[in-house]
């Protein structure tokens, strides 16, 4: 009888001795599995908003890829909080004005803009305590400036004229920040003479009745974005779009193909690529009215028409927005360019509406264009090669003309294609 206390304890013991050996290989195997812990998986944001910018998914086209033989990847760009390719823009701009002291907090950042630029720099303006102030034309999509307006963007919508003119959007926006910083300048000045008993400076008032009523009270001076010529957009993709497309495709990639309207986009992947890989071709796809083309095919921006004096009255006629341009910026002339193709509206829109049907991709018209553009590269280099476009944004901001029906019928453009016959394929 005295045996089993014994036995007890010794299964006692026995059981102790297991967990303590069970507890160190479980120990063990955390210490040395590959699986984080949530603690050390889990990033904090530092920048909020401003962190989800950028690393986009890179995505097979699958229609495009099995027609053409060809890999053919979009990068998703309208999977940015802002919804385009124009968050990145946004960013490096108004970051490089804070640091270079061109623009402080509080201060109203001005441009003119078509859309997905002003969209984007409204978005991300109050990370860092500024304002916007856009200048758009009136012809753009409605949808543009009421989102804009939601976003709390002061909009100015204007006549479309060309650039030379001193009322383009673009050279309205360049006065509106001068004169948000001359009226900082002088409401500053005004609230310390004010302080010492003076009403007045050079006939200025520093009360209600004087104020414009365009800027507020406690506006900190403007800043005119100047995404055409402002460099930040050449480097915001020189040193984002560009190395993500790299990593994402081990650099195995063949040809890069885009639109181009400010021209950042494609000069800033095309230069980080092509000083990657001097292989990797990089192509223009370029919309009707836009002179792009001719510049880069033959060296000059008109056509053989427009050199005999028979230019379109309005060049710009195209339902494509943000692509096609008739000058160079600053940009574009980063850009490395091995050749270019003309896209038509026809084309895109069709482009747009396959891609819906077929993989359930809802694009932007610049988008679409791009696709166009990738389906005419792979034409070109044959198949067996991975060819790279950007998604710069997507349908939800084009409801009113390029995917409205009833616009599209006006100009001729109903859809009409059944498969990709429009691009020579059956």
């Amino acid at each position: 009888m005295a045996l089993a206390p014994v036995r007890t304890t010794g299964a006692i013991a026995a059981a102790a001795l297991v967990s303590v050996v069970l507890i160190f290989l479980v120990s063990e195997y955390r210490s040395k599995s590959k699986i984080p812990s949530k603690k050390i998986r889990l990033k904090k944001s530092k920048k909020g908003l401003i962190d989800a910018i950028g690393n986009t998914p890179l995505i097979r086209i699958n229609s495009l890829s099995d027609a053409t033989g060809c890999e053919i990847l979009g990068k998703c760009e309208f999977l940015n909080p802002g919804g385009s390719v124009k968050d990145r823009v946004a960013v490096k701009i108004i970051e490089e004005a804070l640091e270079s002291g061109q623009l402080r907090q509080g201060g109203i950042v001005t441009e003119g803009s078509a859309g997905s630029t002003a969209i984007s720099l409204t978005t991300v303006a109050p990370a860092y305590g500024c304002k916007c102030h856009v200048v758009i034309p009136d012809d753009a999509a409605i949808e543009k400036a009421q989102t804009l307006e939601v976003l709390g963007a002061v909009v100015e919508r204007v006549r479309p004229v060309s650039i030379t003119h001193k009322d383009h959007y673009v050279n309205v926006a360049r006065r509106r920040a001068a004169e948000a910083n001359e009226f900082a300048l002088k409401h500053r000045k005004t609230s310390q003479l004010d302080s010492e008993g003076i009403e007045q400076i050079n006939g200025y008032r520093s009360d209600e009745d004087s104020h414009s009523s365009v800027f507020s009270v406690d506006c900190q001076g403007g800043f005119f974005a100047d995404q055409f010529e402002n460099l930040a957009n050449f480097r915001a993709h020189y040193e984002g779009t560009g190395p993500e497309i790299w990593e994402q495709t081990n650099g195995d990639l063949d040809a890069f193909v885009a639109a181009a309207g400010t021209g950042g986009t494609i000069a800033g992947v095309s230069r980080f690529l092509q000083e990657k890989n001097p292989n990797i071709k990089c192509f223009l796809i370029d919309p009707p009215g836009s002179g792009l083309f001719n510049k880069v095919t033959r060296g000059v921006m008109y056509t053989k028409e427009e050199a005999e004096g028979r230019r379109l009255k309005n060049p710009f006629d195209t339902i494509t927005e943000g692509i096609g341009i008739n000058r160079i910026t600053r940009n574009f002339m980063m850009a490395k360019l091995d050749g270019a193709f003309r896209g038509t509206d026809r084309e895109a829109v069709e482009m747009a509406r396959f891609l819906l049907k077929n993989d359930g991709l809802f694009l932007g018209s610049s988008s679409a264009m791009n696709c166009v553009g990738a389906v005419r590269v792979a034409q070109s280099i044959g198949p067996g090669h991975t060819i790279v476009t950007i998604l710069c944004d997507s349908g939800m901001r084009h409801l009113s003309k390029f995917h409205n029906s009833e616009y599209l019928s006006q100009l001729g453009l109903t859809p009409k294609a059944t498969g990709l016959e429009f691009l020579g394929y059956k």
